[in-house]
């Protein structure tokens, strides 16, 4: 399980490209923050984050995955990722690092440097791989976060250990995971992890015994009683490794690494634009006629409010039966019909309105249990307690007092024309609310429509200047041999590539800050187009119901 080999890598004159690429970045917007360790550039181990990735820690910091998978699965480049789970459960990146020394020192540095970026807060918890040099760099840097190693590291592992049983029993894969996830109970999961050895013959077997010897340490049941914002089991544990999925290849180089690190934030800052989209202009569908449900909907982002009405539907099948009314606090079993054995026991206290279950699922991944929603059924609780709503999974998650806080600390608000991260931002909030009051009457929404017109056209035409001004300085070279023959004599070819380089990368930014505006733009137009259909069916209904 140990991979404690000490390494040093080394990749030649593409971390000097690197760091100017790093450098260039800091002077465009100073909310970016790189690091080397010790003083020596060379040494090949770099940390860098943006500005969003640092304001997003200050909402979504409460649990981080630190991915150092690449030691295990033979990748060429040693990419090191700091991600977390954002208020509509999808990844989000805190940071990057590139280790060419592999010693325990550099993993303290690294973390170390990830914490200073994040103006020293602690995760509340955090997931590794199970690898000696980060483990023990934890343990030092970060002992006040509950450590847990990542459960699809160990499955990878395992299958990688045990490839003749994976090859003659197609089975085990599913039983093993599901052994794993979907167990209720300890008494469960034991009793499961038993049937599963016994069933495969591998009772002895030396791997899955030493698994079995550190299951507190990755196995969901054993670590319900802190934050891992895991809201499905099968899903966020995932996530967490997906931010830069399909990446790693023996065959990547650092060019590559850069092109697919824009890439990759990129994209995943358009999926959390439209997921804000799809909150804001989409109704949930209640399935039940508890205001409790229609509060939910009101609070939380659409794709968390789908595992909260999942919750509440199910305790429909999931009855409260008293069995202590002796004091303050009452006692409840709510089992499934027909599973009374796997009934969970909720305490509820009336004067406070406060229940805790041993399921653990509130503690776990911040969203509350079918057992305790059960349990408020039958109390008559028709709202949700404020303590039952973590705001990280809310609307409102990137509101409020802690925005200015983050945004201040990272220099964001007084250096927000040179960010592009920040001017992205602001672009996506103000495009929402221009949706929400363009589609309030048919006059605002031919107004809005005019307006995005005029804004698409304005945005097509900057992108073309842009692309004019990047190859303005090739073309002068290129059509005047006097001023050609004169750069000629003062740069070197070296010197001209970098340049082209530079100006090439500008111009590939400058395209891709273009397709996001012009998306935002497009989807604008479905919006209000929806909008529109959605206002002139209301008017024909009320024609309609005025004739009658």
């Amino acid at each position: 399980m140990n991979n404690s080999n000490i390494k040093q890598r080394n990749l030649g004159p593409w971390v000097q490209y690197l760091l100017d690429y790093l450098k260039r970045m800091q002077a465009e917007n100073p909310g970016f923050f790189y690091a080397t360790e010790g003083d020596n550039e060379q040494c090949g181990n770099v940390f860098w984050t943006d500005a969003t990735s640092r304001a997003n820690y200050s909402y979504f910091g409460d649990t981080v995955r630190v991915d150092t998978s690449y030691r295990t699965n033979r990748s060429k480049i040693p990419f090191v990722t700091f991600t977390g789970i954002n208020h509509h459960a999808q990844p989000i990146l805190f940071g990057c690092a590139l280790l060419l020394n592999e010693s325990e020192n550099s993993f303290i540095w690294l973390l170390q440097t990830w914490l200073q970026a994040m103006s020293g807060r602690s995760p509340v918890s955090i997931t590794s791989d199970p690898d000696r040099l980060i483990q023990m760099a934890v343990a030092q840097v970060l002992p006040g976060a509950r450590n847990r190693f990542c459960r699809w590291s160990i499955f990878r592992q395992t299958q990688e250990k045990l490839p003749n049983v994976y090859q003659s029993n197609p089975t085990f894969d599913f039983e093993f995971k599901k052994c794993v996830n979907e167990a209720d109970t300890v008494e469960e999961f034991e009793s499961c992890w038993s049937t599963l050895l016994g069933g495969y013959y591998l009772l002895n077997n030396e791997w899955l015994q030493s698994l079995y010897n550190i299951r507190d340490q990755w196995v969901p049941v054993y670590l319900r009683d802190v934050f891992f914002g895991e809201i499905s089991t099968v899903e966020c544990n995932d996530a967490l490794s997906l931010f830069f999925d399909g990446f790693s290849s023996t065959s990547a180089t650092i060019q590559l690494l850069i092109k697919q690190y824009e890439k990759v934030v990129l994209s995943w800052q358009e999926k959390e634009l439209k997921d804000d989209s799809d909150t804001s202009n989409t109704t949930p569908v209640l399935k039940t006629p508890s205001p409790m449900e229609k509060q939910a909907a009101n609070l939380y982002t659409w794709r968390v409010f789908l595992k909260f009405q999942g919750e509440l539907v199910e305790t429909l099948a999931n009855p409260a039966t008293l069995i202590d009314d002796s004091g303050t606090v009452t006692t409840y079993k709510v089992a499934k019909f027909g599973e009374e054995l796997k009934a969970h026991t909720v305490k509820f206290n009336a004067i406070e309105t406060k229940a805790t279950c041993s399921c653990r699922v509130f503690e776990f991944s911040g969203i509350i249990c079918r057992h305790v929603l059960s349990v408020f059924r039958a109390k008559n609780v028709l709202m949700l307690p404020s303590e039952y709503v973590l705001k990280r999974w809310t609307r409102n998650a990137k509101t409020g007092g802690e925005e200015s806080i983050a945004e201040s600390a990272f220099g964001l608000l007084n250096n927000y024309q040179e960010s592009q991260i920040v001017r992205h931002d602001n672009l996506r909030q103000e495009a929402i609310k221009y949706v929400e009051e363009g589609a309030k009457s048919i006059h605002s929404y031919n107004v809005a429509i005019n307006a995005l017109q005029e804004a698409s056209k304005r945005v097509a035409a900057a992108k073309s200047k842009s692309s004019g001004n990047a190859q303005g300085p090739s073309e002068a070279n290129g059509g005047n041999q006097e001023m050609g023959n004169q750069s000629s004599s003062c740069l070197s070819r070296e010197e001209k590539e970098k340049k082209i380089h530079e100006l090439s990368s500008e111009l590939e930014r400058t395209n891709q800050r273009c397709e996001v505006y012009r998306a935002i733009l497009l989807a604008l137009f479905r919006d209000m187009e929806d909008q529109k259909l959605k206002l002139s069916v209301k008017v024909q209904n009320a024609r309609l119901s005025l004739k009658e």
